[in-house]
């Protein structure tokens, strides 16, 4: 039996690119992100797709939104696709950041550096698969989309790709975008990534 799993990082906001979000609370789509979670779902809406999952962040959840009123399911929160802890660093510019020796030590070594009061990447993988794991249980022989974070999502995929966490910056997942895996007990193959649907 195989899973579709669609792996939707969420549209855009207003601090996209210039503030390390996290974990923030109140963080909501702005009028581009909006629109781009119309055209997820319109997207998505020819996919034959039984179930629709969520981060329980505001953008994750707002995304998820128009996705599950056009398949008429009601999505459902799961905890462990919440974006990752970054600790003390949460809601700081990139700018800032980019002066803070630390910041260069974790992307030069996400496997093992921690974030100061944060989670490793690898925390962050444990939860993300654990709970893709439920979700294919959950889901035999259906498709389903998880509405997540843009490093969440990288480390699902490097989990099914064999991918060494350091070489996540290797790869983009774009706001609206979707990546997509097949999951089976032989074990899970990677369809496609970063498809920009909603650009």
């Amino acid at each position: 039996m195989t899973t579709t799993l669609f792996l939707v990082r969420h549209a855009a906001h207003d601090l996209l690119g210039r503030v390390l979000t996290g974990r923030m609370p109140g963080v909501r789509l702005g009028a581009d992100g909006r629109r781009q979670a119309e055209l997820l779902a319109e997207r998505l809406s020819r996919a034959d797709i039984s179930a629709v999952y969520t981060s329980p962040l505001e953008r994750a959840r707002e995304t998820a939104a128009p996705i599950a009123a056009r398949l008429e399911v009601e999505p459902q929160t799961f905890e462990d696709l919440t974006d990752v802890d970054y600790g003390e660093w949460s809601g700081l510019k990139f700018e800032a950041l980019d002066e803070d020796p630390r910041w260069a030590s974790w992307n030069k070594a996400r496997s093992t550096y921690r974030p100061p009061g944060g989670e490793t990447m690898l925390d962050v993988q444990h939860r993300a698969v654990a709970s893709v794991e439920r979700i294919v249980a959950a889901n035999p022989e259906r498709r389903a989309v998880v509405v997540s974070h843009g490093d969440v999502i990288r480390v699902v995929l490097a989990y099914f790709l064999g991918l060494a966490i350091d070489h996540l910056t290797r790869f983009e997942i774009g706001p609206a975008s979707i990546s997509s895996i097949a999951i089976g007990a032989w074990g899970g193959t990677v369809l496609g990534m970063n498809e920009g649907v909603a650009e």
